[in-house]
């Protein structure tokens, strides 16, 4: 699968990426998972900036999402994104009457014939899931792959009915169990909020989660994320083999200081990037010599994001003038007794230190 993936890939995006979801960021140039992440914490910064306000979460998880794609309904959906017939119904032959068997050892399984689902990590999943969107302007629908993530004012009822009654049209099944929800909420006195039902369930709140890596908490703090990176740095940094030692060095420890550094480092405390920088002097005793600091990483790849736009800003350009120029007048007519709104323009300000080319498209 993954050969003819190569074979047609590249002459699939030059047709179908002007019509692609702009907020789905996996399979295509110039996005990364920083950039999803980046962007649902600018989600939940603009829900917190309203008065009053609170942002909801939903981490949402399909039931073998690769496995319940079904060819003719991605045949339908390929059509809309103008695939030539002939392409489309190669692709739904491919996966159609597909023969697998299982192997465990010296003993194999008798071959079975399959005609739903696509391999693990196919791009066809965010093909066949393009016209999963959110309904409601105050709701963002972010996807990365099978990743899927509602930010903004979710209630029972309304995007919630969306979705299922969406994912039920399309085979895809909500695995109640594994969806949890967060909510940031930094009023002082919040009311209780009534649960998310979902297939029947009352989904999980949880006060973190690891959306696509990076540990997040309903405080927006850093601190939890960076402790498990020391954590993992450290492990490895007792590996690292006497002739090569700086290139493991960059390759296996650098790599996960530096993992999502600009999402966290202009938000995170002293204290803990002196944690990260720490390991860094230790490395450095073990290979005798110096090593760049984690200030210097940070500005090194901070520097890397101010690329040209990528396609999602471009896209979202309207929208986010809007919502910057909302941000700054809120800003202004703060005072400084609403303890609120202090600290959510505190955790604004931090952000778009790091995002300032999200505001300067």
């Amino acid at each position: 699968m993954k050969s003819f993936e190569r074979l047609v890939l590249s002459y699939l995006k030059d047709i179908i990426d002007p019509l692609l979801d702009p907020l789905q960021f996996a399979y295509r140039a110039n996005r990364s998972v920083d950039d999803a992440v980046n962007m649902a914490l600018h989600f939940i910064l603009q829900h917190l900036n309203s008065p009053g306000s609170y942002a909801r979460i939903l981490f949402v998880d399909f039931s073998s999402a690769f496995n319940t794609i079904v060819p003719t309904l991605l045949r339908d959906k390929l059509f809309q994104l103008n695939v030539p017939d002939s392409m489309c119904s190669w692709i739904t032959d491919f996966l159609t009457d597909r023969r697998q068997f299982m192997r465990l050892g010296t003993h194999v399984s008798d071959f079975q014939h399959i005609s739903t689902g696509s391999p693990q990590g196919c791009v066809l999943f965010s093909l066949y899931t393009n016209g999963c969107t959110s309904g409601h302007q105050s709701v963002k629908l972010l996807k990365f792959a099978d990743d899927t993530t509602l930010i903004g004012l979710i209630s029972d009822g309304g995007e919630m009915d969306l979705l299922v009654s969406w994912s039920s049209v399309n085979n895809l099944e909500l695995n109640s169990l594994k969806t949890v929800e967060m909510i940031v909420d930094f009023r002082k006195n919040p009311a209780p909020l009534p649960p998310v039902i979902l297939c029947d369930s009352p989904v999980t709140s949880v006060e973190s989660f690891c959306f696509l890596g990076t540990t997040i908490t309903k405080g927006l703090k850093w601190e939890q994320n960076i402790s498990f990176l020391t954590k993992k740095a450290q492990q490895r940094k007792f590996l690292l083999p006497v002739k090569m030692l700086v290139n493991f060095y960059t390759t296996i420890i650098e790599s996960i200081l530096t993992s999502f550094i600009t999402v966290w480092f202009a938000a995170a405390t002293a204290r803990d990037k002196a944690k990260l920088q720490r390991v860094i002097h230790s490395a450095e005793k073990v290979i005798g010599c110096s090593l760049p600091s984690l200030q210097e990483l940070a500005q090194f790849l901070t520097s890397k994001c101010s690329y040209e736009p990528v396609a999602v800003f471009n896209e979202l350009l309207d929208e986010l003038v809007g919502v910057v120029q909302l941000h700054f007048v809120v800003l202004q007519s703060v005072s400084e007794g609403r303890t609120v709104q202090n600290r959510v323009a505190k955790l604004q300000s931090r952000f778009y230190k790091v995002t300032h080319f999200v505001l300067t498209l």
